[in-house]
């Protein structure tokens, strides 16, 4: 009787292995990776409010049967969406499948879910369609900033670069604009793209036009949404002295035109007489 039921309980494992590994299948290969199966669920990381990610997926699934279908899914979809999110299915027979969404300009702190699916257009491969749940953190803290130097001398109008480092922790790939406030100068704002999941360096150059001390602040903002941004407090020296004026050249990037290299030039060279003999 034992060794009956042993091997009725060995025969239906191997009946429910085959039937898995046989069953139709979802490869996400981002924000996350991951394989899912129907009604499945999967973390796909933080967003911020208003902010856009993509969901990455493979057309390459089996059937039924364990047959390998290379274009099983056709497309990728939103079957629910959180109240004010949006959504954009991936283009029909795109390989890898890319879908977008959107999250509510609005949307509170606090993990979501979606309703997704892959679908088999038609059914032509006997798919029909996979179904699977994700989830979202919402939040404003989507990156990490450092900045550096934290203090910095220049000569009036000669500009002084800082180095922007942001480790987008997020998933979005929505672009960040730098700024600076609190200068006696109209110093531009700068658009980049920091991929998630990766640390990335920028060079920001601000300057000054009249002389004193100036704590201002670096500002890092997310340009979909004001709701995400980050500042950094920096002080800056501005002189009028010819000994600032010759440092600030080996300071930072002297955004000036290719005639005046030449007097650069001279004035560092001068600067390293000055730091050798008089100093």
């Amino acid at each position: 009787m034992f060794r009956s039921l042993t091997i009725l309980s060995a025969f239906v494992a191997i009946i429910l292995f085959i039937s898995i590994s046989n069953a139709m299948y979802l490869s996400v290969l981002s924000p996350v990776s991951g394989t899912l199966y129907n009604n499945g669920s999967i973390y796909l990381g933080k967003v911020g409010p208003g902010e856009s990610f993509y969901v990455l997926a493979s057309p390459t699934t089996t059937n039924a049967t364990g047959f390998l279908v290379n274009i099983g899914w056709d497309t990728l979809e939103a079957v629910k969406l959180p109240q004010g999110w949006s959504s954009q299915p991936s283009p029909l027979y795109e390989n890898p499948m890319k879908m977008k969404i959107t999250v509510a300009p609005n949307a509170p702190n606090g993990t979501y879910e979606v309703v997704l699916r892959a679908v088999n257009v038609g059914n032509y491969s006997r798919l029909g369609n996979l179904t699977f749940y994700a989830y979202i953190n919402v939040t404003t803290n989507v990156f990490e900033l450092n900045v550096t130097p934290k203090k910095v001398e220049t000569g009036i109008g000669q500009p002084v670069n800082l180095i922007i480092k942001i480790n987008n922790t997020g998933i979005s790939d929505d672009p960040f604009i730098i700024s600076a406030y609190g200068l006696p100068a109209w110093n531009i704002s700068d658009t980049v793209i920091a991929l998630h999941g990766k640390t990335s360096s920028f060079v920001y150059p601000v300057f000054v036009n009249e002389p004193g001390v100036y704590k201002f602040n670096l500002s890092v903002s997310s340009a979909t949404s004001p709701l995400i941004n980050k500042d950094y407090r920096i002080e800056l020296i501005g002189k009028a002295s010819l000994e600032s004026d010759y440092s600030s050249i080996s300071q930072g990037v002297i955004l000036s035109p290719i005639l005046y290299e030449p007097v650069y030039a001279t004035m560092l060279f001068l600067d390293y007489i000055y730091n050798a003999v008089v100093k």
